[in-house]
């Protein structure tokens, strides 16, 4: 099957925060199994002047590929619902794989869901939600690890680090990493806003494999709760030994104890990593049974079998692109007087309250907190205020 992959390289869009798990890991599960793959990157801003020149672009590609199917990764208004609706019109599938629904939903997946053929969601209290709202065509997906990265484990006497954690630092990170290096805990962490900084998401396998304990924080954006994190998945297919904040159903997909470690307060986190650290025999037998759970059922070319197979509206003939609506819709995208001044008002309150560095960003965090929620799914097309007013910020 030809598939159309659109979503980002890099996390955000952003080179300095690494390559992205989606790009990692989803373009090679589907090659390995037998799909012919081509990728659009729609995170980035750079080549483009607005997002009518985005879409523009993923369009064209579209029509020269001529997928089967087209696997999107939204952040939010990027690729406009217009957009979506033309490729399906086309006589193509399209499926959105949704990361955060747990703190997303309300104010995104559940305006934009039904105009997918599957909306895919790692978020196993979501299905009941949609469910709920009316929404049919959702499937329960979940974080996994690449075959790629399946190394067999090492011995921790063997291992570089005592600690490690891979990850942004923001929240309570810091300072919970803090209290573990207070305590006399050797801990090593790479990422954005570390001072080691990012590194390649090549080496996330070897810094698992080479750390005694290797540690997640499973805190959701905005400080809205916990969730299960693509790392959950990553550190045991590498051989590591994970550590991990508690989220809701975890235990559908590891024994914790066994295969993987648990925590659920600062406390209890010292008192892991003590435990693991001074019981290097228990470490390393759950390493090894970490490995295997992973190994046997959590790789994403089981979670792409099982998506790209799931039901769907069977395709249509494939016939061209709509170029008059999509023109009509990059009309609407346009950015006149009125709103011009709009965007200039929202800066000039938000920069005094902010900074200037700062103001455009919240002035456009400002107008989509009012936009979802009297616009709903307005936002994610073409005319929708926060992508016309705010394309380097959004």
């Amino acid at each position: 099957m030809r598939i159309l992959c659109v979503f980002g390289q890099h996390n955000y869009g952003d080179p300095a925060r690494g390559e992205g798990v989606e790009y990692t890991h989803f373009l090679p599960a589907m090659r390995a199994l037998g799909h012919e793959v081509e990728f659009f990157e729609s995170f980035s801003r750079a080549g483009y002047a607005d997002f009518a020149a985005l879409n523009r672009a993923l369009l064209r590609r579209f029509e020269s590929f001529r997928p089967e199917l087209v696997f999107t990764v939204l952040m939010m208004a990027e690729v406009w619902l217009d957009s979506i609706a033309l490729m399906r019109a086309a006589g193509t599938r399209v499926i959105n794989w949704s990361t955060d629904d747990s703190w997303k939903y309300r104010e995104f997946s559940r305006l934009v869901a039904a105009d997918f053929d599957t909306f895919a969601t790692t978020c196993p209290d979501a299905p009941a939600w949609y469910t709920r709202d009316g929404i049919g065509n959702v499937a329960l997906t979940q974080w996994a690890a690449g075959s790629a990265t399946l190394t067999a484990p090492k011995a921790a006497a063997d291992c570089a680090y005592a600690v490690s954690f891979v990850g942004s630092c923001y929240g309570a990170r810091a300072a919970r990493v803090a209290r573990l290096r207070d305590a006399g805990i050797l801990v090593e962490c790479f990422g954005h806003g570390w001072p080691n900084g990012p590194v390649a998401a090549g080496r996330l396998a070897g810094i698992a494999r080479d750390s005694v304990v290797s540690l997640n924080f499973s805190e959701a954006g905005g400080g809205t709760g916990l969730q299960i994190k693509a790392r959950v998945f990553e550190v045991p297919a590498a051989g590591g030994v994970l550590l991990t904040e508690a989220a809701p159903h975890l235990q559908r997909y590891f024994e914790p104890g066994r295969e993987i470690e648990v925590f659920r307060d600062d406390d209890e986190l010292l008192a892991r990593v003590r435990a693991l650290l001074a019981d290097p025999a228990r470490r390393d037998a759950m390493a090894v049974a970490g490995h295997a759970r992973v190994a046997n059922g959590h790789t994403y070319e089981e979670r792409m079998r099982g998506l790209l197979g799931a039901p769907a509206a069977p395709a249509a003939e494939s016939r061209p692109v709509d170029w008059i609506a999509f023109e009509a819709a990059a009309r609407r995208h346009r950015v006149g007087p009125a709103a011009a001044a709009l965007r200039a008002l929202l800066v000039g309150v938000c920069g005094l309250v902010w900074g200037r560095a700062r103001g455009a960003r919240a002035a456009r965090r400002a107008l989509f907190e009012i936009s979802w929620r009297l616009a709903g799914r307005r936002t994610y097309t073409a005319a929708g205020l926060p992508g016309r007013l705010f394309y380097k910020e959004s």
